[in-house]
């Protein structure tokens, strides 16, 4: 996400960073390129102007002028108009009611609602701790029902049965009964999309709305549509009294139109985004990260939430003790490494999270690639454990087939016994660094 935008924004302020003086024309300059970036991120007109001029109100003043580094100084100004722009605050759920909270989801058809309901029920099992029920009132769509059932299992909610002939209102007004009975503590209902905003489905939707009274109604919309999820955003708060909203497909949106324009025209937050097609692919919406992203700044303290989140600790300290010893790093530990980087993304989620990263080369980007991981992994589960544990048995037959095993070439598995043998080799150096395994205060230790 914001890949463009990113790339234009950071060579624009690159020029001006290093400014010991910072002029109206050097500013005028920059701010059209800046400009221009927005523009073609696809972020609504009345934004960019607000936002440029606000910049430049911040710029021209002494703020600015009184400044030893102005350059620098007008980029931490950027960054925060960037913030303010998309809502200050992070903002997460509002779940201060008596049990159950009811959060209703609305929006166009295709948005990601059902996935998105999934998400959240997630989200709020594994970090809220929350006893979660789902309930579908989608009586229209082919399949919606079965599907939310179905994701219900995935995720460990308890999914409310409802049918396709019955009344979209009284199947939330059940569920919200149902929830109060087994004392659940939170309900997420998934409504019905359209095509396109029309009058029927917003007045049953209103319906809904006022027969469970939710804490939270969150508008989903999908980031990729540009422009026009701003349209919609606008007309479902003018008919709801909408509390936020969540971006989906925000992994495959590299403008953030959406993103940087949506709070702006309705006033509501974004909560989260949805960074993948995987039910664990939600993230709180931080404006401060995200500008910080855009900025190519990175987003270090999202990285050492996942890192301690999802590293599996028992292991890593396993490994670490394993090579305090002075045994080797053999195939099955990189294994482990490669299945915990899946987990937490892949190493193109990591390298968004990396200060630094805006700067890379196009091509550089383009050659990080999450399914090599994928074939590695297949290449070492296709060995046998003694295998993976004493490397250097691998003769030309073996590799053979482990090639077949995983559908690979023998090349591929040359490749990975080399960068095998050059990481062994590496963990032998840091082994002799004082206070290997130690980690730094407030970080996680690192599995190697």
């Amino acid at each position: 996400m914001f890949d463009t935008l990113s790339e234009r924004l950071t060579a624009t302020l690159k020029k001006i960073r290093g400014q010991g003086r910072i002029t109206d024309a050097n500013i005028q300059d920059t701010l059209r390129e800046v400009r221009q970036a927005l523009l073609e991120a696809d972020v609504s007109l009345p934004v960019v102007k607000a936002f440029i001029d606000q910049v430049k109100a911040r710029a021209l003043g002494q703020e600015v002028q009184a400044s030893l580094t102005p350059g620098q100084s007008f980029i931490k100004i950027v960054h925060q108009e960037l913030v303010e722009m998309m809502g200050g605050a992070s903002s997460g759920l509002n779940l201060a009611t008596q049990p159950p909270a009811v959060i209703l989801l609305a929006g166009l058809q295709g948005s990601g609602k059902t996935t998105t309901v999934a998400k959240l029920a997630r989200w709020l099992k594994e970090r809220q701790n929350k006893k979660v029920a789902v309930v579908s009132t989608d009586v229209y769509r082919p399949a919606a029902i079965e599907q939310l059932k179905i994701l219900a299992e995935e995720v460990g909610a308890e999914w409310i049965p409802s049918t396709s002939s019955e009344d979209p209102v009284e199947i939330a007004k059940r569920a919200l009964s149902h929830a109060k009975r087994h004392l659940l503590e939170v309900l997420l209902i998934d409504t019905a999309g359209r095509l396109h905003i029309d009058a029927e489905m917003m007045r049953e939707i209103q319906a809904i709305h006022a027969a469970v009274s939710p804490i939270e109604t969150l508008f989903v919309v999908d980031s990729m549509t540009g422009q026009d999820a701003v349209n919609t955003a606008r007309a479902f708060h003018e008919a709801l009294p909408l509390t936020g909203v969540v971006l989906t497909k925000a992994d495959g949106d590299a403008r953030g139109g959406a993103a940087l324009s949506i709070r702006f025209v309705t006033g509501k937050p974004i909560k989260f985004i949805g960074v993948g097609e995987k039910t664990e692919a939600l993230e709180l919406f931080h404006p401060d990260r995200i500008a910080s992203r855009i900025l190519g700044m990175g987003d270090v303290l999202s990285l050492i939430e996942e890192v301690e989140r999802k590293i599996d600790r028992q292991k890593a300290e396993k490994l670490v003790k394993k090579l305090q010893k002075g045994k080797g790093f053999d195939l099955e530990d990189l294994r482990d490494q490669l299945i915990q980087l899946n987990r937490m993304g892949g190493i193109s989620k990591l390298l968004d999270k990396l200060p630094g990263m805006g700067e890379l080369p196009k091509q550089v980007k383009e050659s990080v690639n999450d399914r090599e991981v994928d074939r590695q992994i297949a290449i070492i589960n296709s060995m046998t454990l003694h295998e993976r544990r004493f490397p250097a048995i691998l003769n030309n037959s073996r590799k053979r087939r482990i090639a077949l095993g995983a559908g690979v070439q023998i090349q591929d598995v040359n490749r990975l016994l080399k960068q095998h043998a050059q990481m062994e080799k590496m963990m032998k150096k840091m082994k002799k660094l004082k206070g290997f395994g130690k980690g730094f205060p407030g970080m996680p230790k690192m599995p190697f």
